[in-house]
């Protein structure tokens, strides 16, 4: 299942449980997260690197990525919806 990878910023508007995206805007567009499908945590030298959740939407798949040390977000890839 190959996506479309695009590297772009988010913003995360609302987490849920302080930790999962719960809402994301992109390109100006709300996108309400229906489902968390996926998450997984990088670490580089012991230390956690990012955080990567692949979130489903009405309209997607999602995978979103936290930089940890600078609590920055970007689309990393994104899927149709089927």
């Amino acid at each position: 299942m190959a996506g479309l990878r695009l590297a772009e910023p988010v913003q995360v508007a609302d987490k849920r449980d302080g930790f999962f995206p719960r809402v994301f805007v992109w390109r100006g567009r709300r996108h309400d997260v229906r489902a968390v499908v996926a998450c997984r945590t990088e670490n580089r030298r012991g230390q956690v690197r990012r955080h990567l959740f692949r979130v489903r939407t009405d309209r997607a798949l999602f995978e979103l990525a936290q930089d940890v040390a600078r609590d920055q977000w970007r689309l990393e890839q994104m899927w149709a919806a089927e």
